[in-house]
């Protein structure tokens, strides 16, 4: 559905065949490079035409696939909509948008939270006493913006909240940042119904609704962090031209896999780097499918 449907019978007879390679990856019909392996999931292989071969640098490599000359196009508007890098954790998604906000010229603006115990943990100070605001300061968790929120003129964010969603203030809503002020950011939504339109954010005062920490604490901080890169699970809903998919280890939840390579309208813009355990890269990856939930469908 999301796939453009070409102009030219050969253009039209290569969508159709990504088309059913999506749909196998998606079924967990791909060949397994294992078939005597009945105990971890199934390796599968990787079309070369998808392929970013790297060496060293990983990182620098898919950047500057996905993002060639992320310095002079930082104000293209319609070069940042189309293209995003996806990977399965959250801490390769922090070196990722690292990285490229290092290459970005101009002035990093930080912003640092205010971090508090909650009001029930408060009443109880003997307990409250062994957990120091440097402490709450140090916790980064995928529901939370981070406590230095980093950021540069031009930068594309994603909102971790629902603000306002007429105005299209939705969690998951990308923008691009415009002016970094002391207490607010001008933004300008990037994608949707609302593209184009300015709005201020404000910080805001969030609570985790899981956390596997063992305090209760809340965060004052702007709700949002960076998106050149972003989670596979993050990125369900959107549809790009031209994607970036970064495997330093393999997915590890079912569907992970199918929900990457599908976010692109073309095959010509998906790009895949694997890392390999041996150094460089490879083509072979995990493709997590458990087949039971296809077993009450309708056929």
């Amino acid at each position: 559905m999301r796939l453009s449907l070409g102009k030219t019978v050969q253009e039209k007879e290569e969508i159709a065949k990504f088309s059913q390679w999506v749909l196998d990856v998606g079924n967990g019909h791909l060949p397994n490079v294992h078939p005597d392996d009945t105990v971890n999931d199934p390796d599968v292989i990787i079309p070369d035409k998808f392929l970013i071969h790297s060496t060293r640098q990983p990182i620098k490599d898919i950047v500057d696939v996905i993002y060639p000359d992320i310095s002079t196009n930082i104000s293209n508007t319609e070069f940042l909509k189309q293209r995003s890098i996806l990977t399965p954790t959250n801490a390769i998604v922090n070196d990722v948008n690292s990285y490229i906000l290092d290459q970005l010229l101009g002035t990093v603006h930080t912003y640092y939270s205010q971090d508090s115990l909650s009001d029930n943990v408060q009443a109880n100070a003997e307990f409250g006493a062994g957990f120091p605001v440097e402490y709450l300061n140090s916790i980064n968790m995928p529901s939370l913006p981070r406590h230095d929120l980093k950021l540069k003129i031009g930068s594309v964010i994603m909102l971790m909240r629902n603000l306002n969603q007429l105005m299209g203030l939705c969690n998951g809503t990308r923008m691009i940042v415009k002016k970094c002020m002391p207490n607010s950011i001008l933004c300008e939504i990037l994608t949707g119904s609302e593209a184009g339109s300015m709005h201020i954010i404000l910080r805001i005062e969030m609570e985790p609704s899981d956390s596997q920490w063992p305090v209760e604490f809340k965060r004052v901080q702007f709700p949002m962090q960076l998106c050149f890169a972003m989670t596979i699970n993050k990125s369900q809903g959107q549809s790009l031209d031209k994607v970036g998919l970064y495997l330093p280890r393999s997915v590890f939840t079912h569907g992970q896999l199918y929900v990457a390579v599908s976010r692109v309208t073309s095959p010509s813009g998906l790009h895949i780097l694997i890392d390999s355990d041996a150094g460089g890269s490879t083509n072979i990856t995990a493709n997590v499918v458990f087949e039971e939930v296809f077993y009450n469908l309708p056929h």
